[in-house]
């Protein structure tokens, strides 16, 4: 996993990163993905995650996190051939990119009451589902399939709810 954060972030600290890639590996394995896979992570502030979401989703607002996945899933389960995908300097497959804003992630844990480790990897856990096809815009059903999802994979990595 390679995690990036933007100079305007200051120090979220090795822990939070490290946080983030194992909740991101949980996610993916959860799936039994048949390639090992690489996913760039970017963290980076309200006004730059705006931007993205202005840029790329014409959502004028801040959010706490954005999913851009290289390849069509639906629930795990890949829409397309991926096998000849595998980068031959890595030899992993590149699922996507994940940008979460520290900002939010903070804001959103003191009003939800839980930590910011908790929520940074509940938004780990999220984008990564999102990049293997899960939406819980697409339907109700899908919904709580990712919802159930998300919650088995943090409780495996004891990131509960407080």
């Amino acid at each position: 996993m390679h995690i990036r954060k933007s100079t305007k972030v200051g120090t979220i600290g090795k822990e939070p990163g490290r946080l983030i890639s194992k909740c991101i590996k949980a996610a993916v394995s959860s799936d039994n993905i048949r390639h090992p896979c690489a996913v760039d992570v970017t963290i980076v502030t309200d006004r730059e995650i705006r931007e993205l979401n202005r840029s790329f989703r014409d959502r004028d607002s801040e959010t706490d996190v954005l999913s851009f996945p290289m390849y069509d899933f639906t629930n795990g389960k890949p829409n397309e051939k991926i096998d000849g995908e595998i980068s031959p300097d890595t030899g992993r497959l590149m699922l996507g990119d994940v940008v979460i804003s520290y900002e939010r992630a903070c804001a959103q844990a003191k009003e939800y009451g839980h930590s910011v480790e908790r929520e940074c990897g509940y938004l780990a856990v999220h984008s990564a589902l999102h990049l293997l096809g899960y939406d819980h815009e697409r339907s109700e059903k899908d919904k709580r399939v990712m919802r159930k999802k998300e919650e088995e994979i943090l409780k495996g990595l004891s990131l509960l709810r407080e």
